[in-house]
Parts: C-alpha cells; sequence; structure tokens
C-alpha cells in the first residue's frame, strides 16, 4: 500500500528547521542533524506539483542502505534512521517513519563530486560542444552512451542558487587545495567502482553518480545521499544502446512529459497528471527493490 505524500515536514517535527532544500529538509538537533526526505520533485529547477508518494521514503531508505553497504571503508555522517529514537520531536511518527536521517553535523565542502562512467547527459554535451568534459580532452568518435575505458572524476563548484559549475580538476585543486581535491577524487572513484560492481549483478548500469562530503573532526566524510535515482542515473542492462537516449530508472517520466508540453521552463508548469505520477512512483519503488532485493 502506498503511504500518503508528504510535501513538508514542518508540520511533523518539532525543532528548527535550519534548510529547506528542493527535497530535503534540516532540522537542528543540537549535537545532531535530522534529514526529513520529503516526496517533493524537481525538475529543471522547479519544485512540481503534486508531490510523488514513496518517492522520499525510498530515496531515504536507499542512501541508508548504501551508506551501510560502504561504512567499511567510507566514513559517513549516519548517527540512525530510527523515528522512535526522536522521541517528541516526531509528532507524526507513522508519516516520519521511512524518511527520516539523523546525522552528525559536518562542514560541508563546497565540491559536488561526480563519477562518470558512461558518456551521457551533461558530458555528452560538453564533448559535443568541444571535445572534452570538464577539461579532459577526449578521443575523436566517441559513441553517445559509450563506456570510457576507465570512469573519469568531473567535479563541480556548489552553487546554492542556480546550476553547479562544472569544473576541472586543476580548477579544484586551486579552490579547495591540491590535497583535498585528490582525496576527494580517490575516494569518489573508490565509491563507484564498489557500486558499479554491485549494481552489475543486479542487471543494471551505474552510468554516472555525484557524491557530497564534508570535514568533521579534520577528517573527510561522505555526506548528504549517495547512490539514489537523484543523485545517480541507473539504467537497466535490458536498455542499453549507444546512440539513443536511455530510459534512466529515475523521474525520467516527469521530464518527458513536461518536454511533450507547452510549458517555457521560465514559469511554474502545471500540476503533473496523476499517470506520470504514478508511474514515477512505480519507477522509484523499482529501482529500490532491484537493488537491495527488499520490498
Amino acid at each position: 500500500m502506498t503511504s500518503p505524500a508528504v510535501s513538508t515536514a514542518v508540520e511533523l517535527v518539532d525543532a528548527p528547521l535550519l534548510y529547506k532544500g528542493k527535497v530535503r529538509e534540516l532540522y537542528d538537533l543540537g549535537e545532531h542533524v535530522l534529514i526529513v526526505v520529503t516526496d517533493r520533485i524537481s525538475a529543471f529547477d522547479y519544485v512540481l506539483e503534486p508531490p510523488v508518494p514513496e518517492k522520499g521514503n525510498v530515496l531515504n531508505k536507499l542512501s541508508a542502505f548504501w551508506f551501510e553497504m560502504t561504512k567499511d571503508f567510507m566514513d559517513n555522517h549516519v548517527v540512525h534512521t530510527d523515528v522512535e529514537r526522536l522521541g517528541a520531536v516526531a509528532k507524526n511518527k507513522e508519516l516520519l517513519k521511512d524518511r527520516i536521517m539523523v546525522v552528525r553535523k559536518a562542514e560541508r565542502i563546497d565540491m559536488e563530486c561526480v563519477v562518470r562512467g558512461y558518456i551521457t547527459g551533461g558530458g555528452w554535451r560538453q564533448y559535443q560542444a568541444g571535445g572534452e568534459v570538464n577539461g579532459i580532452k577526449l578521443p575523436e568518435g566517441i559513441r553517445k552512451n559509450e563506456a570510457f575505458p576507465e570512469p573519469i572524476f568531473t567535479p563541480a563548484a556548489k552553487n546554492d542558487v542556480g546550476h553547479d559549475e562544472d569544473i576541472s580538476m586543476e580548477r579544484m585543486k586551486a579552490l579547495i587545495g591540491a590535497e583535498l581535491a585528490q582525496e576527494l577524487q580517490e575516494k569518489s572513484l573508490k565509491l563507484y567502482d564498489f557500486a558499479r560492481r554491485y549494481c552489475d549483478e543486479r542487471g543494471i548500469i551505474l552510468a554516472d553518480c555525484k557524491f557530497e562530503f564534508g570535514v568533521l573532526d579534520d577528517k573527510v566524510i561522505l555526506i548528504d545521499e549517495i547512490f539514489t535515482p537523484d543523485s545517480s542515473r541507473f539504467w537497466a542492462k535490458e536498455n542499453y544502446a549507444l546512440d539513443i537516449e536511455i530510459d534512466s530508472m529515475d523521474k525520467e517520466p516527469v521530464r518527458s512529459y513536461l518536454a511533450s508540453t507547452p510549458w517555457d521552463k521560465n514559469s511554474q508548469p502545471d500540476p503533473l497528471p496523476q499517470p506520470v505520477v504514478d508511474e514515477t512512483t512505480r519507477r522509484y519503488v523499482d529501482i529500490y527493490e532491484r537493488l537491495t532485493k527488499r520490498v
């Protein structure tokens, strides 16, 4: 049974709101931070209506799954995901049950750490325009969706307003220091390699993904979310092909629908039709079940 959609947790949590993003809300618990993952969905920099049932639950549970899977070789910010331990902070435990994560407070490093195993999306557009991706010169004749011989690291400088800025590794070193940049690159590639092999065994291609890191007690740790449909591009192996737009296992139904309408992308779009919402819920639940073998 699908749980009710949650568009905000402001009325569900008795704690000060620290930050409200497009999907996540952060609440101050003193020593720790409470992350609540809502069912809001965004596209082309707009938060859309209505929210997508189960989306927040899937994102949160999938992140928790991967944080647990990788914790032996990559320290992260997770304290727990047990709504019962929130006590009176949780004013509606049933609605919050699968969508909360209590985390340690870390100082965010303002870099988005992107790893690409395949040339597609923004990487493909960069290659078409100039034959390179984030300053990495590539050979001529590469085809869309082709796998790189080795995954490449393509960072972006984070902007809280507007789009993140694709930058070269050299630019990243200039911004945050060569040693830290090298560490983030190594950690990102290690995480991608682990998840790529795991996904491959389950009939899924991990085309690309992004990570965020923070510093806590002078140590770099993994924060935010990992290997979710909102931070990674998953392809079903049976759909893989060169030179096409592969139907990714995420909010593709929403993007496809919006692309089919006369919406100008400069104003709030009309509400999404219910069949599009239902199909998007199905997509998120499907990738969760295929990756975790859980229902």
